[in-house]
């Protein structure tokens, strides 16, 4: 037996290898999407990038040079230099680190936050189903950069503090999410037979209602990055994101708009940055979404 047809093995005799399968059904129908896989690749790039930014990047990302200040693209500057005379290309590449970060610490925050709660008011309904919900759509009642503003200004300008904030933000769409998932679930008959097991509410929502959720989160996780980081772009372009003089894309471009008509490169190729990733966010969340979705399985 090849390993592909034990990946594909219509009868696993395991649940690892039940799991390997559905991993390499998962990866062969990605790519069979090309923006999946431009996705894809722009994502891996941005990792190996924040990765290997110590030796990618040809220059200090906060050194300056006086002397070549605002010089244009150029074989010696790739994307030109700005105000400072620093290289702008290494700024960027150090920035994917700063912009990685935000995302992954946003994501690992508010995604299990949200999952959880709207699992519990799920499972429970009544009166904790009216009270997480009411709570819930408080927060989403608020524009969420509005919010996010506003909490950011509440705990002090800093990347810390601008996570937090964006983490804040950005549960309650998981929990809306993970609700309605539950209220699927829950009236199940596996959900039944585990009660009559003797199964208790924790023990049902963490290893049988949780799991069956993280599809529809994983989803919504990576369609909400491209979200994020803009997010994180504007608060960092007013000034209370990642402070000065770490080269986050959002305060780049801040920087650079006073040379926006003459040196266009200073405030550009940050703002490219950002678009590339957030379009590979995006290509990478509508495969997933297409892969993923039971609904969009059972169409094809």
């Amino acid at each position: 037996m090849t390993t592909r047809d034990w990946l594909l093995a219509d009868s696993p005799t395991s649940r690892m290898q039940a799991n390997a399968g559905r991993l390499y059904r998962v990866f062969t129908a990605l790519l069979r999407n090309p923006l999946s896989v431009l996705g894809g690749i722009i994502i891996l790039v941005l990792l190996i990038t924040a990765a290997f930014a110590p030796w990618i990047a040809p220059y200090s990302p906060t050194g300056q040079n006086l002397s070549a200040r605002l010089l244009p693209p150029s074989s010696e500057y790739w994307m030109g230099t700005d105000e400072l005379g620093r290289d702008i290309f290494s700024r960027v590449v150090w920035g994917s680190q700063i912009t990685l970060t935000i995302v992954g610490l946003v994501a690992l925050i508010s995604a299990p936050l949200g999952l959880l709660i709207g699992a519990i008011a799920g499972y429970f309904g009544g009166w904790v189903d009216r009270i997480l919900m009411g709570f819930t759509d408080i927060f989403l009642s608020l524009p969420k950069l509005i919010l996010a503003l506003a909490f950011v200004a509440a705990l002090g300008p800093g990347i810390n503090n601008a996570i937090i904030a964006i983490a804040i933000t950005s549960w309650p769409a998981y929990a809306r999410i993970a609700r309605a998932e539950t209220l699927t679930i829950r009236n199940a008959e596996y959900i039944s037979a585990v009660q009559l097991a003797g199964g208790g509410p924790i023990r049902i929502i963490v290893q049988h209602i949780l799991p069956l959720c993280t599809s529809s989160m994983i989803i919504r996780v990576t369609l909400d990055m491209a979200g994020v980081i803009l997010t994180a772009a504007g608060l960092g372009f007013i000034g209370l994101g990642a402070q000065p003089p770490l080269p986050e894309w959002g305060a780049m471009i801040s920087r650079g708009r006073t040379f926006i008509l003459d040196q266009w490169w200073v405030a550009t190729m940050p703002g490219f940055a950002i678009i590339i990733v957030s379009l590979g966010f995006c290509f990478l969340g509508d495969g997933l979404r297409d892969v993923l979705d039971p609904k969009s399985e059972g169409k094809s």
